[in-house]
């Protein structure tokens, strides 16, 4: 076991605009399925629906990430101003 333990401390993580980010993500996969909507014949021929259904539920857990992150962003934003 011991050639698994970590021989320095992990670094911290990298912050930068993480709300915007899940956002900008969230919006893609939603205008994704959108343009793929009015080609469902085709993806349903070929059996490619599932593309939609995986833009669809990008989407969904892009918005359960948005409700996430921000809080995440608040509570570290409370904890800096209690710091002071």
């Amino acid at each position: 076991m011991a050639k698994w333990t970590p021989r320095h401390e992990a670094p911290e993580p990298l912050e930068g605009p993480v709300v915007a980010t899940i956002t900008g993500g969230t919006i893609l996969w939603f205008v994704l399925f959108l343009a793929q909507l009015p080609f469902y014949g085709w993806f349903a021929e070929h059996g490619h629906t599932w593309w939609l259904w995986t833009c669809l539920a990008g989407g969904g857990l892009g918005c359960i990430g948005i409700w996430y992150v921000r809080r995440r962003d608040a509570a570290i934003k409370r904890a800096a101003a209690a710091e002071r």
